[in-house]
């Protein structure tokens, strides 16, 4: 058994095996390799870079989601003591989130929030959210008919939009301010997970969270005069015991809703979609039988998850796969590396839309598993069958098989700074001509822990063309 009492001599970050490599573009454009080579020699790894235990085997991130304290996020008066007291309006709101909650304030506020999430709910929107993926589809279609030059950007137009609009509704504000939100969202989600320290991004961070805090006050307003139905007025409402939440608790769980409820969504279909360009032979499988739709979405969720790993604090010294884990160490459980352990899954690296006995962790487990999970499957499987279905340039496009040989990787230096956010922008060029080219620009939202800045002042997005023949 060993301790980190001592320990060990640190490595050049060239040679350690650390999630920091993860800031490393093509490292992150495939991440897997290193989760495996995690898994298999040291599952139970202490990162002497991230300061941080992290564990990839299912077994191990099962523990760790079950047992461990979320209850992880600074306070205020702890920032002050670090120097860090400029941040004081990020971790305010921050300490009200169920995120960062153990029981019972988090038992608390999750009973008072997860009503408007339930599936049966969910499954009302079902066809008002077919509308929505309908409405935008459409418009991605007109966009491109009878232009060769156009581009059809599947994030920006459709993965984006579609969570942004249904989480506006699911809150009861105007759809209209979905790309207001979205905007706050993205900045917002710099902090959620990074494990990299960049101060120079924390005015922006600073400035939504300022921006969604006088947002949901005027909502809270407006709510209590004019009452609508969504999450705000449920939260206003909703009382057990006598117990109602407080305007801040309001306002907080508001945010880490709208964050996850884009992110998450947003996630599924850019890296869904890439996933079924890349497995063309799955592609056609779905194409022809609609009814694994529902099996496709929950394998997209395990091969490529959304959330790649989350942090919790041990509750108490304890050992774990012959390790002695400190009190109040922090653990990182690495989900994507758990949703491929060959324990649990066999042949874990093969995409398989028909895979049984799929139960993933890419939501989470136990107390706080995402109760948006429902709304995120329902958004997903909508997305697909009306790519799918639909005769609209995305549907014809994603269907073509990638020829070997066709793709070409190239970096691309971004001003955009989303932070932990791998975004995928997969986009279709010229998609109602003849000739149609298929340009991914591989920079997925899906690694939502991870910060993708590795230069001094953007991060390096790993992108691929990919050409078919006339």
């Amino acid at each position: 058994m060993s301790s980190t009492n001592t320990p060990p001599r640190l490595e050049s970050r060239d040679t350690a095996m650390s999630l920091y490599h993860l800031l490393d573009p093509e490292v992150l454009a495939n991440p897997y390799p290193l989760f495996r080579r995690m898994r298999s020699e040291d599952p139970v790894h202490w990162d002497p870079f991230l300061h941080a235990w992290v564990v990839t085997r299912y077994a191990d991130v099962l523990e760790v989601l079950l047992n461990f304290s979320a209850d992880r996020t600074p306070n205020p008066a702890q920032l002050d003591e670090m120097g860090l007291s400029s941040l004081n309006p990020i971790a305010r709101v921050m300490v009200k989130q169920m995120l960062f909650m153990d029981a019972p304030a988090h038992t608390r506020l999750r009973g008072l929030s997860s009503k408007a999430f339930t599936p049966a709910r969910v499954e009302q929107l079902r066809g008002h959210i077919q509308d929505i993926a309908k409405n935008l589809l459409d418009g991605l279609q007109a966009r491109s008919a009878g232009n060769d030059e156009d581009e059809i950007d599947v994030i920006a137009q459709l993965a984006e939009p579609l969570p942004a609009i249904v989480t506006a509704e699911m809150l009861g504000v105007p759809t209209s301010d979905h790309a207001q939100l979205k905007q706050w969202s993205a900045d917002f989600a710099e902090m959620l997970g990074n494990f990299q320290h960049n101060p120079e991004r924390y005015p922006r961070v600073i400035g939504a969270v300022a921006g969604m805090t006088e947002y949901f006050q005027d909502a809270i307003r407006q709510q209590r005069e004019h009452p609508r139905e969504g999450l705000i007025h449920s939260l206003l409402t909703a009382e057990i015991d006598g117990d109602r939440l407080t305007e801040e608790e309001v306002i907080a769980n508001c945010i880490v809703t709208m964050v996850g409820g884009q992110e998450t969504t947003t996630n599924l279909i850019g890296n869904g979609l890439l996933t079924l360009l890349r497995n063309p032979d799955e592609m056609t499988r779905l194409r022809n039988d609609l009814s694994l739709i529902p099996s496709a979405v929950e394998e997209m969720l395990r091969y490529e998850s959304p959330s790649q790993h989350t942090a919790r604090m041990c509750p108490s010294d304890r050992e774990m796969g012959g390790k002695r884990i400190q009190k109040r160490q922090a653990v990182i459980a690495v989900m994507a590396a758990a949703n491929r352990d060959p324990e649990r899954f066999p042949d874990p690296d093969r995409f398989d839309i028909t895979r049984k006995d799929n139960r993933h962790l890419a939501f989470g487990y136990a107390a706080h598993f995402c109760f948006g999970a429902p709304l995120a499957r329902v958004e997903g499987q909508v997305v697909f069958e009306a790519i799918l279905c639909h005769d609209h340039p995305c549907a014809a496009d994603a269907g073509v098989a990638l020829e070997p040989g066709l793709a070409r990787a190239e970096s691309i230096e971004s001003e955009s700074t989303r932070g932990r956010a791998r975004r995928r922008d997969i986009s279709f060029r010229g998609a109602g001509k003849r000739r149609s080219a298929i340009r991914h620009k591989i920079c997925s939202a899906s690694r939502l822990s991870v910060s993708r800045a590795r230069t001094r002042r953007g991060r390096r997005a790993v992108s691929r063309q990919i050409r078919r023949k006339n």
